[in-house]
């Protein structure tokens, strides 16, 4: 019988990485269901693409590294639907095919896999596939169904914007709330994100401290630059990234001040990005930047040793 020895204390948890990634993957269900519902089967096929390629990918690598086999853990499923989510529905079904490859043996496998990627996965597959193919990513269809008059969108345009973030003026509230906005196909519905956010925050798998830190920046600041701070925060990728990206376990930082520093951090290059930026959103490019700077945080914040005896003199 083999014996594992290490020092104390030893805190035990019931939960385990597959126990977190389903949380999160169920968390995820009203936003996928919403995305379905707006943009109709190609959204369906995108997000089935996307994370059939994220398990095959990491199933593969493992396989031929012989290594153990941890497509079970769910932790590559959840990083083919975060990006899939973070999709607009008219992109060709090799964009999330390529993403994901990307985000699985570039991103997290390449770097030791799941625990060790310094970026989160699907956040750093979408920045490369909007460096890559610009044409494709910063395009999004008007939803063909609405929560307000589902007769009324049975046409399909495209917009050359990914967000409504330039032309704030022309969007309601109410249709921010429900999704009656092209854009990313997980971001748009508002309600069904919030559904998702206040699941994790029940089931205590986030804290509450980045999402409510990263969004009450960006109000502040949409504030001081003279913007509406209700529409700024319901717009864009802003409360999704917040709830489902700057939350990611391995890329946030691991103390509560931490958390703060890193959402304020998020906020404060958003408002930036989207007053000063020629690109209308940054929720991805704030994010990475912040997961760049999460080793900092953690390595400057020190959490004080247990049984650690004080220096004198």
């Amino acid at each position: 019988m083999a014996l594992h020895i290490s020092t104390g204390p030893h805190l035990r948890a019931k939960d385990d990485t597959q126990r977190l990634m389903l949380d999160v993957l169920i968390a995820l269900c009203p936003a996928t269901a919403a995305s379905i519902y707006f943009y109709g089967l190609k959204a369906a096929l995108i997000i089935l693409v996307s994370v059939a390629a994220a398990v095959l990918s990491e199933y593969v690598w493992q396989r031929l590294g012989h290594k153990p086999i941890r497509i079970r853990d769910f932790s590559a499923a959840v990083t083919g639907l975060l990006l899939a989510l973070n999709l607009p529905a008219n992109v060709p079904l090799w964009i999330p095919l390529i993403g994901s490859v990307f985000a699985i043996i570039v991103v997290k496998q390449l770097f030791g896999g799941i625990g060790h990627n310094f970026l989160n996965p699907a956040l750093a597959a979408r920045a490369v596939l909007l460096t890559s193919w610009p044409s494709h990513m910063t395009k999004a269809f008007v939803p063909v169904r609405t929560l307000l008059d589902p007769s009324a969108a049975t046409g399909v345009d495209t917009l050359s914007s990914a967000t409504p973030l330039l032309v704030p003026g022309t969007v309601e509230v109410r249709d921010l709330l429900l999704g009656n906005i092209p854009g990313a196909i997980g971001e748009t519905c508002k309600i069904a994100i919030l559904i998702g956010l206040i699941y994790l925050l029940v089931r205590k798998v986030i804290s509450w401290h980045i999402p409510v830190f990263m969004v009450g920046t960006v109000a502040l600041c949409s504030w001081a630059f003279g913007a509406d701070p209700l529409k700024a925060v319901l717009s864009g990728g802003l409360l999704f990234g917040a709830c489902f990206m700057a939350t990611d376990y391995v890329t946030s930082p691991m103390l509560k001040l931490g958390h703060v520093i890193y959402a304020v951090g998020c906020g404060l290059m958003v408002a930036l990005i989207r007053q000063f930026g020629n690109y209308p959103e940054g929720v991805t490019y704030a994010i990475l930047l912040m997961n760049i700077v999460t080793p900092l945080l953690d390595r400057t914040l020190k959490r004080k040793v247990y049984g650690e005896v004080k220096q004198h003199g």
